[in-house]
């Protein structure tokens, strides 16, 4: 797992929760790294679930909660790193129906040992969008919430319905729909 993805997570537990949760989530993790990351490294994603499963503990907050806020997050990190990518759509649908064949191949560009989750599309409208999301990290809360920011993105009111195909969430369903556009 890149290591951008492990310094934006510390900086939003430092944003939401102060620095003292980050100091007492790395602590209490056994992490390889001991909790020194780059933004270009590559680090495991074991590390992660521990990082995840403290911050759980400590603040009672599901997992899945925190992958989504942090997911929201972490399209304020594209906005800023990577304008381009958001630059080259006008329309919501079009951006998230091209996750897999178009904003993938840009970030293994930038990081071509990125290990990606992968989105197929199976039924796309204008106003509608059902997509399976494939990963064996279970990360699809920080998907729904990078997708809930790309709809506010294009000020589009909508819906996005998760349904698990795999019980452990490795395979998910999203259904996203579009109510109007402002």
């Amino acid at each position: 797992m890149k290591g951008i993805v492990f310094t934006e997570f510390l900086e939003l537990v430092e944003e939401k929760f102060g620095f003292e949760m980050v100091d007492t989530i790395l602590s209490n993790a056994d992490l390889p790294s001991n909790g020194v990351y780059t933004a270009v490294g590559t680090y495991s994603f074991s590390e992660m679930l521990s990082l995840l499963t403290n911050l759980n503990k400590e603040t009672g907050v599901p997992i899945n909660d925190l992958l989504f806020v942090y997911g929201e997050h972490f399209f304020s990190v594209v906005e800023k790193s990577y304008p381009t990518f958001l630059e080259e759509f006008t329309d919501p649908i079009e951006m998230l129906s091209s996750i897999e064949n178009h904003i993938h191949v840009e970030v293994r560009k930038i990081y071509p040992d990125a290990e990606l989750p992968t989105f197929t599309v199976v039924e796309k409208t204008e106003n509608t969008l059902v997509m399976i999301y494939k990963s064996s990290r279970a990360m699809s809360s920080f998907g729904k919430g990078l997708m809930n920011k790309t709809l506010e993105h294009f000020n589009a009111k909508a819906s996005i319905l998760v349904e698990n195909i795999k019980e452990n969430g490795t395979e998910v369903k999203f259904s996203i729909e579009i109510h109007g556009r402002g």
